[in-house]
């Protein structure tokens, strides 16, 4: 699911969770070859991990090809389509000679009764556009929007082998569904214009439509692959929460105030479609990656834990016990750093080395006699500390500095160097309380059988 997709989902579902209504899902699987179990099961999969639950059952456009071919039949018979036997080739010249002319395509086929036995021929079924006037439509984001009909091609609603087009199956399926607001992509405004005219022909009421702003890349571009992730399975496979890709694609086009993190709450209860803004909306990493640092901050030690080590086996990065037990204890001390949960395991690495851990150049050249015996002194207070809490271990280490008569600086570079190996970590007292008694005394230990 492209984040467009995903944002317009956010949008009709923020949408109809304001106004009290419902929100519809429909799988448009008229493309045979595209429509796949598996590519269809990835929207399923995209709605349920961004929280975006639909109301009663899912339609399947094409189980519903019989009711769409029933509709073109009716359009026949009221005039409002006619039977086209063009081959490819003259179809091309007859695109050509119409945009000569200033206007788009009008098949020979319009004004002409077929012979005998015709309609026993291979040929598709055209929906008759008007050649004069405008289709206007009041548009929720745009606002009034007009299209010349001279511009409206007439469009194959039926296709040679019978099966429906989209802008007709998209039409009969909105009006059969009780669809009454339509959010979709501006890609999509030309065929609100044609939609409309079929819900004319068929004396239906034409939903409210609102078509969004393309979403752009950082340089002001369309969205594109040379841009990074653009799907949302991209986006979770790179470590992002859903509820912080909710938060951000929420604020592509449509935003309250300066407001820039919001409960899912105070979104429904906020969001219009009329106030979706008109001009392209940016995708920013930088503040894609701040709002889920937010959110990685606020959300809950063991989820993260969860997310990570699972994200790590699809990566086939899976850690072992010891490892994963590292990371478990780390995590709380260091998601305050984390812009997504793949930088977990690089900051809790120091919980996540084996003994004996390599010590880096630094902390070597610090192993001098007495520092070695202060170090022996340390050790021994930590084996005969009975508070391992972040602050236990804080004040033990205050307290030993006083009693040693020397600057934090002159223990603290090599006790964290014999802890970490160099590796990134949080304060002191924080890296022996994520390493715990067992792993920090023996990682000391190490250190001292060395010698100076």
């Amino acid at each position: 699911m492209h984040i467009g997709n995903a944002r317009s989902a956010l949008f009709n579902w923020l949408y109809a969770r304001h106004t009290g209504g419902t929100f519809l899902l429909r799988i448009e699987d008229t493309d045979r070859a595209r429509s796949t179990e598996a590519a269809v099961q990835v929207i399923f999969d995209s709605l349920e991990w961004l929280g975006l639950e639909y109301d009663g059952a899912p339609v399947f456009q094409f189980a519903r090809a019989d009711r769409h071919r029933d509709v073109a039949r009716e359009l026949l018979a009221r005039g409002w389509a006619y039977r086209c036997w063009m081959t490819p080739e003259e179809g091309e010249a007859a695109k050509a000679a119409a945009r000569a002319a200033g206007h788009a395509l009008r098949s020979p086929w319009r004004d002409r009764e077929p012979g005998p036995g015709m309609t026993d021929q291979p040929h598709v079924v055209r929906f008759k556009t008007p050649m004069d006037g405008e289709t206007v439509i009041e548009d929720a984001v745009r606002g009034t929007v007009a299209f010349p009909n001279k511009d409206l091609e007439d469009l194959v609603i039926l296709r040679t082998d019978g099966t429906p087009t989209y802008n007709l199956a998209v039409t009969v399926d909105d009006h059969d569904m009780g669809v009454t607001h339509v959010i979709r992509g501006e890609e999509h405004l030309s065929n609100a214009g044609r939609q409309s005219l079929m819900y004319q022909a068929m004396g239906w009421t034409a939903p409210a439509f609102g078509h969004l702003p393309l979403i752009l890349g950082d340089d002001g571009a369309k969205m594109s692959k040379r841009h990074g992730a653009q799907s949302v399975g991209e986006l979770r496979a790179l470590g992002y929460l859903p509820e912080a890709v909710r938060n951000y694609l929420a604020r592509l086009g449509w935003g309250h105030g300066d407001d820039e993190i919001f409960s899912v709450e105070q979104a429904i209860e906020w969001f219009d479609v009329g106030d979706v803004t008109k001009a392209g909306a940016r995708f920013d990493f930088t503040k894609l990656n701040a709002v889920n640092a937010h959110y990685i901050r606020a959300a809950d030690d063991q989820r993260l834990f969860d997310l990570t080590m699972a994200l790590l086996a699809e990566k086939d990065e899976a850690l072992g016990p010891f490892e994963a037990e590292g990371l478990r204890r780390a995590i709380p001390l260091v998601k305050d750093g984390a812009k997504t949960l793949l930088d977990l395991p690089g900051l809790a690495s120091f919980a996540m080395l084996r003994r004996p851990i390599h010590l880096d150049e630094k902390t070597r050249a610090r192993l001098s006699e007495d520092a070695v015996s202060r170090l022996y002194r340390l050790r021994e207070k930590l084996a005969g500390q009975n508070d391992w809490t972040s602050q236990g271990l804080d004040e033990l280490l205050k307290a030993f500095v006083a009693e040693e008569g020397v600057k934090f600086g002159e223990i603290g570079p090599l006790l964290r160097g014999v802890l970490t190996g160099g590796n990134a970590a949080p304060d002191l007292a924080s890296t022996l309380f994520a390493l715990q008694r067992e792993e920090a005394i023996g990682r000391i230990d190490d250190a001292l059988s060395r010698g100076v």
